[in-house]
């Protein structure tokens, strides 16, 4: 494939349909908790679910699949409205790779648009992913959300400071990232089980997606102490919400 910015494998005015893939087959070993951390509960209910309750509020999606490991009986208990594929893989890249197989088992169209979130991203709201999805629907290649890099970034050698890199360029990659789904799948088997999110694959085939500034807010609960803090930023909105209910 040429390298390319502005060309797409489909005609950007074409009016698709919009999924969502959660990949949820992580077993969460950096939190520290007891089983996979998408499941442990955050204010009152799995974290998960938090992030689900975001994507039932946008009204723009055709529909919302949930890739878990066989065996997981989780969403058997719950009355979220997601689809749920036991197909997770061993790496991110192969859950997401067999949930866009999965949502094209399920009536997908290959240039159908598809954003992928991280489960872990509790904190993202509704109109972050409208954002996204105002500046990509008529984008050639898709996009991501992602938070110019605030802290000044210094480069290690034998646990010393090597450099101070400039940041001005720097962006921290955050989710969802939004791409048309044939085009994903294509760039997560070219690039193999390695790369870390959706864009790198993309990148991988030589295009550049467009970024979108996201939020502080949604950051991926990944450490201990992650949960406390998502859990203010939570109680925070509940409270924010109450007091302006009449």
């Amino acid at each position: 494939m040429t390298p390319s910015s502005s060309h797409s494998p489909a005609s950007p005015s074409t009016v698709r349909r919009i999924w969502a893939v959660i990949p949820c087959a992580g077993t969460g070993s950096r939190a520290g908790a007891d089983g996979p951390k998408q499941y442990q509960p955050i204010a009152g209910k799995a974290m998960v679910l938090h992030t689900l309750d975001a994507f039932a509020r946008v009204d723009r999606l055709a529909g919302v699949l949930v890739v878990v490991s066989a065996g997981d009986g989780f969403f058997h208990g719950t009355d979220a409205p997601v689809l749920v594929a036991p197909c997770g893989g061993s790496t991110r890249a192969q859950s997401v790779f067999n949930g866009l197989s999965a949502l094209l088992e399920r009536g997908a169209a290959p240039q159908d648009w598809v954003l992928v979130h991280d489960a872990a991203r509790c904190l993202i709201t509704p109109e972050q992913i409208h954002a996204l999805l105002d500046a990509c629907l008529d984008d050639a290649v898709g996009g991501l959300l992602a938070l110019k890099l605030p802290d000044t970034l210094k480069q290690e050698v034998g646990g010393r400071v090597a450099a101070t890199v400039d940041r001005s360029d720097k962006w921290l990659a955050q989710t969802p990232q939004m791409f048309r789904l044939q085009a994903l799948q294509q760039a997560l088997q070219a690039a193999g089980d390695a790369v870390t999110d959706e864009s790198s694959a993309m990148e991988h085939m030589g295009l550049q997606p467009r970024l979108v500034e996201g939020s502080a807010q949604n950051f991926k609960v990944t450490y201990p102490q992650d949960f406390a803090l998502a859990a203010a930023v939570l109680a925070s909105r509940s409270n924010t919400n109450q007091a302006g209910t009449p």
